[in-house]
């Protein structure tokens, strides 16, 4: 059942995918119709699973569900993945990459091959003040509260070197 992301509890299970490209305007509000079409009737066969979404800085899609009451199978997560994988190809996009890295330049955020993020760290033109978006954050508390956080605070501190 999709619920509103303020009522999943803390230990929720999340997933961001950062989308390689920022999503034109165009798209946006087709793509949250699709988001929530596809967390609605995300296991809409069992009424104990909660569910909700966020759809930010135009370019993340985050999900967290709620699986105390009912853990989820591998089944749940790959109709999960196949929809992100949806996405990718109607959009020409890549979500699933977790070898890239995501960060905040100004007002805006970045997409990166960490090769080319290890080359911004060397070349100074980030330091370890700069904000970074971990997604590989696996509950919704983490997610509140490190998923931006500065590279010095954050795993990519070791590339600061």
């Amino acid at each position: 059942m999709f619920v509103d992301f303020k009522e999943i509890p803390e230990d929720a299970k999340v997933w961001i995918y950062p989308s390689s490209r920022k999503f034109y305007p165009n798209e946006i509000e087709e793509i949250e119709e699709k988001i929530k079409t596809f967390v609605e009737n995300w296991k809409s066969d069992d009424e104990d699973f909660k569910a909700s979404y966020q759809f930010l800085h135009n370019r993340f899609i985050v999900f967290a569900a709620d699986d105390i009451a009912k853990a989820l199978t591998h089944t749940d997560i790959d109709a999960s993945v196949s929809f992100i994988l949806g996405l990718q190809q109607v959009y020409e996009v890549e979500l699933l990459d977790k070898m890239n890295v995501c960060f905040k330049q100004g007002k805006f955020v970045q997409y990166k091959d960490l090769k080319d993020f290890k080359k911004l760290l060397k070349n100074k033109a980030l330091t370890g003040k700069t904000i970074i978006f971990d997604n590989l954050i696996t509950t919704k508390q983490d997610f509140e509260n490190f998923w931006e956080i500065p590279i010095e605070e954050s795993w990519y501190h070791r590339f600061l070197k």
